[in-house]
Parts: C-alpha cells; structure tokens; sequence
C-alpha cells in the first residue's frame, strides 16, 4: 500500500517536516511495508520555506534582518532554480512580536529579506505570507525597498504614521523591476473596513478592540497616500498588511497551499499512493479558509483517493469533517491527553500514526 503523507505544522508543537517524520514513524510500527511518500505542506505562513526545501532541495541563502520591534534577527532565502522563495513569518512573525507594542511593530525586515531575494538574480520571487505580528499595512516593507514619504513615517509602525500623505513608491518599484513578484496568501481580506486587516487578525496580534477603530483609520491613512484601490483587491489584508504593500509593487496573488501544492506535485504525488493522509494543529470549520487538509483534501478528491487527517484536536463532527472532503479525523488529545500531547508531541503523533494504520493500512 502506498501512503501519502502531507500535513501542515502543528502550530507550537512541531513543524510540517517534523509532523510528516512522526506521522510516518507511527505508521511503519504498525505497517512496515507499506511504500510511505512525505510531503509535508504550507500555506505561505510559518515553515513555507522549510516546506519547499524540503521537497525542492534548492540554495538556503542566510540573511539578518531587521525583526518587528529592531532587533536583528536570522532569515533565510530559498532559491530553485530561476525562483526566490520568502517567508514573511521569519522577519516580522508573531512569535517575534510578542513582547512589543503590536502597534509599533514595522515589516522593514521583510523589505530586507526581499531585498535579499532580489539580489539573487531571480525571475520570479514568490513572496509566503502568514503568521505575522504587525499590522502597518506593509509600510516598513515599502520603506526598505526605497519608497518615500515627506510627512509621518512608514518604518515604525502604524502608531506613528502621523499625518502622513502622498508616499512614492516609484523608487520601491524600481528596486523590483521586471521580477515576477507573487504573494502567497489564501486570505482574501482587503485592507481595512469591517472585514479588514486590523478587525480581522489585530486580536491575535495583540491589538485590544477598543483600539481597533483608530488603527484601522490609521491604515485608512496608508492606504490613502499609496493606492486605495489596491488596498480593496481581495488579498490586501493578509499578513497585517503586507499584501497591499506587495499588490501596490506589482504582485499577483495566488493562494498559498494551491502553489505549494503545484510546486512540490502533490496532485501527481496523490495519484500514485492508495490512500492521503494530512495534519494540523485544531482541525475545525475554519480549515475551509485555505488551511492545508482542506487543500490536500482538494487534490485528494480530483485524484479519487480517500483522505484522512490527524491533529492536535478534532472540533468538527463527522457530516462537517466529510464537507471539508475528509473521511476521518484523529485527535491527539482524544488519545494521549491534553498535557502528554503538549509535553511530548513527536513520541504522541508517532503513536496517533500508528493507531491510524490499524484502521487504514491493509497490512
């Protein structure tokens, strides 16, 4: 039997490759000749370069840029071929904001990596948002890149936009050029306004309710002085922002698991191996917004193959799990326990693995 194993990280726990490895090692106690074929998945957030090293190969290029409160951090560039890969999350991620004032957080950083990028000579640079701890709109990322502004500024920080006005993004495109820049992003939210970047995702970033209004008109303010068209495109509030700094340079969207998917051939992949088997951290309703066992469920279903998940928890029913193109799901803390599955999250997915194979693998 030929198995395919494709999960996203669990976020805080392990990543994508570490999930693939332990879903794998479980499995194999259990069936140890089944053929097992790892493809762990992204969906431009955290680990979206990690994803596709690990399956492309490629050149990791370290850079150290600027974090969102400016610090130096570590950064890396994965290049393939004629093609730059980024990933936002490791210069302005949550977990590098997470002590600082969300709306002073700047994404200068990840102009840097960009910067980096271009500097490889690449024809394409695809661009992986998610996780981010900022929330300026993608202004540090245009500040980096050269773009001007005469009042206010745009490398510190939604708080100290000021009055800011017209900002010129004609050096910022310059420095792009003739790449092809590509945002992976499955998030379709605009800048600002109800469904907007601040209302959206500024409470996992930080920013209190009671505050949300005026970062939200402060991010008007940006948008304003940039192009308030763009900042309505569907996909301009991803990553607090950076998407409509992305889409003012030029940028095509296109969503994240459906690239990392083309990029590493999982739909090749899972017409070949007899069952598909995906992961994440909380499997819930909210896996339709893009999230990769929605995805990988997806390409299961055009390969006519069944598609199982395992995660952390399971909070979706059976008729909800089967509208979402899963068969069955598997919870780590239905079988080891909260504190176990916290405490040990390899040894408990290994084991999650290998309950799954009794009731899957024909061995």
């Amino acid at each position: 039997m030929r198995v395919l194993v494709a999960p996203d990280k669990f976020a805080g726990t392990l990543t994508a490759v570490e999930a693939a490895e332990a879903i794998a090692a479980g499995w194999r106690r259990h069936a140890p000749g089944d053929e097992l074929d790892l493809a762990p998945m992204s969906d431009g957030g955290p680990g979206f370069v990690d994803v596709l090293h690990a399956t492309l190969g490629g050149e990791l290029l370290v850079s150290t840029v600027s974090g969102p409160h400016g610090e130096e951090v570590p950064a890396t560039v994965l290049v393939v071929g004629e093609t730059a890969y980024v990933e936002t999350a490791q210069a302005c991620g949550r977990h590098l904001a997470a002590e600082g004032d969300p709306e002073l957080a700047t994404t200068v950083g990840v102009g840097q990596l960009l910067l980096a990028a271009l500097a490889t000579g690449a024809t394409t640079v695809v661009v992986g948002l998610g996780g981010s701890g900022t929330n300026d709109g993608g202004a540090g990322l245009l500040h980096a890149l050269g773009a001007t502004t005469e009042t206010g500024r745009l490398d510190a920080g939604p708080a100290r936009f000021g009055d800011l006005a017209a900002v010129d993004l004609a050096p910022a495109r310059e420095r792009v050029g003739r790449v092809r820049l590509v945002a992976a992003s499955d998030v379709d939210n605009p800048l600002t306004g109800l469904f907007g970047a601040t209302k959206t995702y500024g409470p996992q970033k930080g920013i209190a309710e009671e505050r949300h209004l005026e970062v939200d008109g402060w991010l008007e303010r940006l948008a304003a002085a940039t192009d308030r068209r763009t900042s309505l495109q569907k996909g301009a509030g991803a990553a607090g922002g950076l998407g409509h700094a992305l889409l003012c340079l030029g940028a095509v969207r296109e969503p994240g698991i459906a690239l990392v998917a083309e990029a590493v051939g999982l739909a090749d992949r899972a017409r070949a191996a007899d069952l598909v088997v995906t992961g994440e951290g909380a499997f819930d309703f909210s896996s339709r917004s893009g999230k990769v066992p929605y995805g990988v469920a997806e390409v299961a279903a055009e390969a006519l193959r069944p598609c199982v998940a395992l995660a952390g928890q399971v909070l979706v029913g059976s008729r909800e799990m089967r509208a979402l193109g899963v068969e069955s799901a598997y919870s780590l803390v239905d079988l080891v326990g909260e504190q176990q599955a916290f405490e040990d999250p390899v040894g408990s997915l290994e084991a999650l693995g290998q309950r799954v194979a009794r009731t899957w693998s024909r061995e």
